[in-house]
């Protein structure tokens, strides 16, 4: 079947526009033109991760609105889903209270599903999780996905402030998982505490994580297992195969369902993508020093900008960003499809412009329309 979506974007931006005022939904400075995306059912299935980034001054409130933007774009565009992360306490991330914002998200939306990405379950009772997102089933039935990690989401002075035992060190996150999907599952024979909402929601879970270990668990559970090469890439092919190798069959899944979360940023050309690129590279730079990690403006180069040991750390850490022009970024999303086999990827972008994020993910859709994916659809 071939779906025909029509939308597009102008770049009506003022110059000063710096996001430091409260910006209310369609008064982002972009409107619609007209263009078409072609996707085929056989086509890479294509879902963003957003983690509410802001700019030095700028209010939440601002920085949320033009995620809501990105969301209804993302929808029309024909992205799967809309995911959203858990950090705490950083500055320059408004990602804290990430079920809100899923919500949030969910009303102004009306099709794609809408998720966290992840929340971090050993800062939270599961019980908690269970009520947040049962509530949330039960106003968007059908359309909400709970995407779980096990890292902490901020350092030990976050965690003792979230009431987290210092002790823990994620082994428990395996029986925190069984106790979640209790209350999220049919009402077990003598269960004394039941989560109201969310007993028999049946939330689709999806295990996030880096190494290893949640492939493993992933496999061993039959849930989907989604590999945060944006994060750090280095176990993707492992862990991959572990997933893949070890599955087994469950009621969720008759098979292995892999996503892989990567940076990409397209646009016009490749030196245009690479300047937009500094951007992120700015952020990562910055929390390798313990500094505030809002968005940067590009720059031309960043040589000025560090020391030959942080290069290596910056780029070390961003080597799976897919970054360049439509024909570079279709070749590196097609290398990462036949090297990983995804069942779907997860677009991970930030720019300083609101605007090129947004033309980024409207250039990845139209590339993953002409890329053969190699998975079928869970939509959870």
């Amino acid at each position: 079947m071939i779906q025909e979506i029509q939308v597009g974007i102008v770049d009506t931006r003022v110059p000063g526009d710096a996001g430091a005022e409260m910006v209310a939904p369609h008064s982002l400075g972009l409107t619609c033109k007209t263009t078409a995306v072609q996707a085929t059912t056989q086509s890479l299935a294509v879902s963003v991760l957003d983690l509410i980034a802001t700019r030095a001054g700028e209010l939440t409130g601002s920085a949320i609105a033009k995620s809501v933007e990105l969301a209804r774009y993302a929808e029309q565009l024909g992205y799967r889903r809309y995911w959203v992360a858990e950090h705490h306490s950083i500055q320059g991330l408004a990602c804290s209270a990430t079920p809100v914002l899923i919500g949030h998200i969910a009303a102004v939306t009306k099709t794609i599903r809408v998720g966290s990405g992840g929340v971090m379950l050993l800062n939270h009772a599961p019980l908690v999780v269970a009520e947040q997102f049962g509530t949330l089933q039960a106003i968007y039935p059908g359309r909400i996905d709970l995407g779980l990690g096990r890292a902490p989401g901020g350092d030990l002075q976050t965690m003792r402030a979230l009431r987290r035992g210092l002790a823990q060190d994620g082994d428990d996150f395996p029986a925190l998982l069984e106790e979640l999907r209790t209350y999220l599952g049919p009402e077990r024979p003598g269960q004394a505490v039941k989560a109201i909402p969310g007993q028999n929601s049946n939330v689709p879970i999806t295990l996030l994580g880096s190494s290893g270990f949640s492939a493993q668990l992933a496999a061993a559970l039959g849930l989907p297992f989604a590999f945060a090469a944006h994060i750090a890439h280095h176990d993707l092919y492992s862990a991959a195969q572990l997933y893949r190798e070890q599955f087994q069959p469950s009621k969720v899944l008759p098979k292995p369902y892999l996503l892989v979360a990567v940076q990409v940023i397209a646009a016009e050309t490749d030196a245009a993508a690479q300047r937009l690129f500094t951007t992120p590279q700015q952020r990562l730079l910055r929390a390798i020093r313990g500094e505030p990690v809002e968005l940067l403006p590009p720059v031309d180069s960043m040589e000025h900008l560090w020391h030959d040991a942080e290069r290596a750390a910056v780029e070390n850490r961003m080597r799976a960003a897919i970054v360049g022009s439509d024909a570079t970024v279709q070749g590196g999303l097609e290398r990462l499809v036949s090297d990983t086999h995804p069942d779907e990827v997860i677009v991970v972008t930030e720019t300083y412009e609101h605007f090129d994020r947004v033309d980024s993910y409207r250039r990845v859709a139209h590339i993953a329309a002409k890329i053969l994916g190699t998975g079928d659809t869970y939509a959870g």
